[in-house]
């Protein structure tokens, strides 16, 4: 297996570097600017050792993951000098390997390695990171090792190329970030009535478990349930007018989502194109 050495003791590369020593990767060398964070990552992984600085991590790995802030990927790339036969990876969702130029132009393979997790602790990180679909662009022969990374790591893999990924980053955005967003929406409804958030989040969690389990089960379309999943027109027209008037704000959201479900209501059976032109004209009336 190759050698890894880590440039960014954050999330990430502190999530990736233990669970790939675990699976039997050899983490060597590892550099942040920030010490006490190597630090806290060389404590987890056995045999790897803080270095002073980028390049002394390049130095000693065959493959180098930079896994700093996706702002800084490309000035960290470009401080190092790169040699033919290395291999430098970066884990940004959004970005190509165009930012790796830099070692390209020096003769490194250049590859991208996105876990499509969300992070938002690194125990909670190495615990879903497992399991997860990992996008990889990247020519061979590293191509085939990082493929082989994925599945070491009990996830599985897609291939990207540069022009996709702004897209699929966005599509992680939907249906990761958004959803905090829409249970804040929902939480804020439920205020109306008096009942607090952490109140509201543990009652609704049950309710989203139940919707994703039948997400991965039977699939979209067949999955959607709701007043429009049914063609009901006056509920929907209900939810209108009570949000009208208690929480405005939510109005543009809840009838954008709406006009968004009438196509996968269409597509389950259940409602027909009359009923369908109802709630279009009822979600677009001003």
């Amino acid at each position: 297996m190759l050698k890894a050495g880590f440039i960014g003791a954050g999330t990430v590369g502190t999530a990736l570097a233990v669970l790939l020593s675990r699976k039997g990767y050899k983490v060597a060398r590892v550099y942040d600017k920030n010490r006490s964070s190597a630090e806290k990552l060389v404590n987890s992984v056995s045999g790897c050792r803080v270095m002073g600085n980028s390049q002394q991590v390049v130095d000693g790995a065959e493959l180098t993951f930079i896994t700093t802030p996706d702002s800084a990927i490309e000035r960290v790339v470009a401080r190092v000098k790169w040699s033919k036969g290395q291999s430098v990876v970066h884990c940004s969702g959004a970005d190509s390997t165009d930012i790796l130029e830099n070692a390209r132009k020096a003769g490194a393979m250049v590859g991208g390695f996105h876990p499509l997790q969300t992070f938002a602790g690194v125990q909670q990180a190495i615990d879903n990171i497992p399991g997860s679909a990992f996008a990889i662009e990247a020519d061979e022969p590293l191509l085939k090792n990082l493929k082989k990374m994925a599945e070491a790591l009990d996830g599985h893999w897609i291939t990207l190329k540069a022009s996709d990924k702004a897209a699929y980053h966005a599509a992680a955005v939907f249906a990761s970030n958004y959803t905090v967003t829409l249970v804040k929406m929902a939480t804020d409804l439920w205020k109306t009535f008096s009942i607090p958030t952490d109140q509201a989040t543990k009652a609704l969690l049950p309710l989203m478990r139940g919707t994703l389990h039948n997400i991965e089960t039977i699939g979209i379309p067949q999955c959607l349930t709701g007043p429009i999943a049914r063609g009901d027109a006056g509920t929907v027209r209900k939810h209108l007018n009570e949000i009208r008037k208690k929480v405005p704000e939510l109005l543009f959201p809840y009838k954008e989502l709406g006009l968004q479900t009438i196509p996968i209501a269409l597509a389950k059976g259940k409602i027909n194109k009359h009923q369908a032109d109802e709630m279009e004209m009822l979600l677009r009336k001003k």
